[in-house]
């Protein structure tokens, strides 16, 4: 294929097709603010949008809902998925974790170990007396939010896995922004007893 076929800001769309752009990515990140027009125009003509939110530090497509009186709806791009109950927790655990670190004002990343996540989510289960099984269960909604890319893994750690880093990605406050958090929070007021 001649190179010059080739739209200039083609590796940025490929990079965003494959998920969220981050500012620490800077050679992208550069390219996505100087391309964010043309990128805006191409991404609307396929019925997708490009959303940069600069403040966080990422960009991403999404597809807005169709109407179904539309003669041609285009088929979903993007799979819904469905979380489960402890993952759902554990986004709401972590978005105000990721609230609090900004009101501290220690940084723009935050990284957590595999234990303080933990340690955070258990409260919500304190009913369960075996212990051991209930921190070992919730590995599954970790490997959740890690299949999304809320999660990422930093530092593995061979010989405690409790010790295992992963950075919040601030791609949560898109996924569950402030209305989304309160309207989950009312939900799971329903199940679960507030902590005193």
């Amino acid at each position: 294929m001649a190179e010059k076929n080739i739209s200039p800001f083609a590796h940025v769309f490929l990079k965003l097709m494959q998920g969220p752009v981050y500012e620490e990515d800077k050679s992208y990140w550069k390219d996505l603010l100087g391309w964010q027009t043309e990128l805006s125009k191409y991404l609307q003509q396929t019925g997708l949008q490009l959303v940069v939110n600069e403040s966080d530090g990422f960009a991403r497509i999404v597809q807005p809902e169709t109407d179904d009186t539309t003669d041609k709806p285009l088929p979903r791009l993007m799979r819904k998925t469905r979380l489960t109950y402890e993952a759902t927790l554990l986004c709401i655990v972590l978005r105000e974790a990721l609230d609090e670190f900004d009101i501290q004002g220690n940084g723009t990343r935050l990284f957590m170990t595999q234990k303080e996540i933990k340690e955070r989510l258990a409260l919500f289960f304190k009913e369960r007396h075996n212990k051991s099984k209930l921190l070992k269960d919730l590995n599954k909604p970790i490997n959740s939010l890690l299949n999304v890319g809320v999660l990422k893994s930093t530092r593995e750690d061979a010989a405690n896995k409790e010790l295992h880093q992963y950075e919040v990605k601030r791609i949560i406050k898109a996924l569950v922004n402030n209305e989304k958090l309160e309207e989950i929070k009312s939900k799971l007021n329903l199940h679960v007893h507030p902590v005193q």
